[in-house]
């Protein structure tokens, strides 16, 4: 399954111009098996995930992106936010007691190089990730951001491969020219927020660069090809 981690809409996060209903059958057309609402600190009802799903006949699954104090991360599992959890320990101590899921964002955003043209200072940034307590409690990275250029992606890669998480991606989409550039790809089935939580944790997880094209059907059978999964073709 191919489904986009990381979305927004304008019903729940200010900074985007995307209607749910719009991102809902864009996403579909766009050939995603399903896409995750992850609101900037806001929780959507399961009543309204439930509607919007149904209304489209498309799997429309709850999140969050919470601003922690040690950058963005995002959360599968948690039915309700509170601003306690602006404290990076606080979330990952909620998660665990729910046994949720919890993704770092682009952690480029808060740890990049000060040159990224100088290997020196880029791996000095990848160190001081792997020492940032709160990587130390994520279950994966966003190694593949929809609007991170490839150097950025590249970074956040590299923070995962030192770290030994796996990678997933998301198009972080706030307008329509965002949508279906990347995506997550499951091997197995997720039907529900449970199976996403569970597949996270258990890394069965791969991004997908979804630029170049899209995954047929025989390759959606026998797995992500290797010339697309992980893919960074972001300029």
């Amino acid at each position: 399954m191919l489904i986009d981690l990381h979305t927004h809409t304008r019903l729940g996060s200010p900074d985007s111009f995307l209607d749910p209903d719009e991102l809902v059958e864009r996403s579909k057309a766009a050939g995603l098996d399903a896409i995750v609402l992850s609101e900037h600190d806001h929780t959507w009802s399961r009543d309204d995930i439930a509607a919007l799903s149904h209304r489209h006949d498309f799997l429309v699954i709850p999140g969050l992106e919470v601003s922690t104090d040690r950058g963005h991360i995002l959360v599968y599992g948690v039915e309700v936010y509170d601003p306690s959890m602006r404290e990076a320990e606080t979330l990952a101590d909620e998660v665990e007691r729910l046994n949720a899921a919890m993704v770092a964002a682009h952690p480029y955003r808060l740890h990049q190089p000060m040159n990224w043209l100088d290997p020196d200072d880029f791996e000095r940034s990848v160190e001081r990730v792997l020492v940032d307590p709160a990587y130390q409690r994520v279950h994966a990275i966003e190694v593949l951001n929809g609007h991170g250029t490839r150097k950025q992606n590249r970074f956040s890669e590299a923070v995962a491969t030192r770290l030994g998480l796996p990678g997933t991606a998301g198009t972080d989409s706030h307008q329509v020219s965002d949508i279906g550039k990347a995506a997550t790809y499951f091997e197995r089935d997720i039907r529900d927020e449970r199976d996403l939580v569970r597949e996270i944790l258990a890394g069965r997880c791969w991004a997908v660069d979804r630029t170049a094209g899209k995954l047929t059907s025989d390759e959606r059978r026998h797995g992500v090809p290797a010339d697309i999964a992980a893919g960074f073709s972001a300029s």
